[in-house]
């Protein structure tokens, strides 16, 4: 059977249902293609943080604000699951704190300094043992990702004439056709391979050529807590601190990323820094660790868990720590870009790596692109 639609998403995550929902919204028709019977891979693997403040100021942090707004608004149209709880870091050693303040004097985005009194008062789930001070943000998002992207294909299905076709494995493209493993066929002005961490399925030679390497991650998540209990906030502690792009500028933090290789090496080694967030169902969902390249394996490693739980004990309080579920994700990133795009046949887009910040910048990507292709258009009429 051969199919005519504007445009081809080969995948059916966050990236994929992203670059989807902007061609709907500028009038095209869209086929998504999705070779699992749903959604399983990084975008249903994650904490569900929409996270602004870890993006550095500029461009990025407005993509990540971008996407905000549209994950407020799919919480309007689509009644997805989403809840403005902010972030809040916390400190438990004056070069942390430091760095938090440095933070704090240049940020240009609402947050505030909090000291060790207002943090638990506002904030009870918060070990106050050895609290230095926190930062509140006010941007940050919770989503359900298991419950999110089904949510977010679903309404494009039956409210955007999408056709989201699970269980499709694409098998080969050569624009302007598309073929799956059913023998169907589809032509199409764009096609968006949006696959994560495996489309050198469809461009062995052309991922070969990248420099993008896998990045695989551990996760945990509690059993639901009791009574309503919340923590409120995303939570994150020092160690996150020399994690994210968005505090590179800060003065001294060279010399924090050495006192914690010196003071945590197995956490440096794992790439660990740990946060946590809470679903919709009161589950806290806890990480992670960051191993790459041959350092992955398919076996989780316990001892990367018991890193992770006994960080965070510094930094909460649960009332019901018992961990319900264990599991890891792998995803692509690229060692300076923040989001891959390669161009293997005209009119054929490969995205890829947004680097484990899928949930934060995929909508901001998808409308940038699109604005930047339209703008083209009309420079060349």
């Amino acid at each position: 059977m051969e199919r005519r639609v504007d445009v081809v998403v080969v995948g059916g995550g966050i990236v994929g249902l992203a670059f989807a929902w902007e061609a709907v919204r500028r009038g095209k028709s869209v086929a998504v293609l999705e070779r699992s019977p749903k959604a399983v891979g990084a975008s249903v693997r994650n904490f569900g943080m929409v996270w602004p403040i870890g993006q550095p100021a500029g461009k990025l942090r407005q993509l990540a604000l971008r996407s905000r707004e549209r994950w407020l608004e799919l919480r309007d149209a689509a009644g997805v699951w989403v809840h403005e709880c902010g972030a809040l870091h916390l400190t438990h050693a004056a070069d942390e704190w430091t760095v938090l303040q440095e933070f704090a004097a240049g940020a240009g985005q609402s947050c505030e300094l909090l000291s060790p009194s207002d943090t638990t008062q506002l904030y009870p789930a918060v070990n106050g043992d050895g609290l230095y001070g926190s930062l509140a943000s006010h941007h940050e998002l919770c989503v359900e990702p298991r419950q999110a992207v089904d949510q977010l294909a679903f309404w494009l299905a039956t409210h955007h004439n999408v056709e989201v076709l699970f269980g499709t494995a694409v098998t080969a493209v050569e624009m302007p056709r598309v073929r799956t493993a059913a023998g169907d066929g589809w032509t199409a002005d764009r096609v968006f391979v949006c696959s994560g961490a495996d489309f050198e399925t469809l461009f062995p030679t052309e991922f070969a050529a990248t420099p993008l390497r896998r990045c695989k991650l551990q996760m945990l998540r509690t059993a639901p807590q009791p009574a309503g209990w919340r923590i409120g906030p995303h939570i994150a502690g020092g160690l996150t601190l020399a994690h994210y792009a968005a505090f590179a500028a800060c003065p001294t933090l060279p010399a924090l990323k050495k006192r914690l290789a010196d003071e945590y090496p197995e956490h440096v080694r794992y790439g660990i820094h740990v946060m946590a967030s809470q679903n919709q169902a009161g589950e806290v969902v806890i990480g992670d660790s960051h191993e790459y390249d041959d350092a992955i394996t398919p076996f989780d490693n316990n001892r990367i868990d018991e890193l992770i739980l006994t960080y965070l004990r510094k930094l909460l309080r649960l009332p019901n720590p018992r961990i319900d579920s264990r599991w890891h994700g792998v995803y692509a990133k690229h060692p300076t870009q923040a989001l891959f795009m390669m161009q293997p046949q005209p009119g054929c887009h490969v995205v890829a790596s947004p680097g484990g910040a899928g949930m934060t910048l995929s909508f901001g990507f998808a409308e940038d692109w699109w604005d930047s292709a339209a703008a083209g258009a009309m420079m060349t009429e």
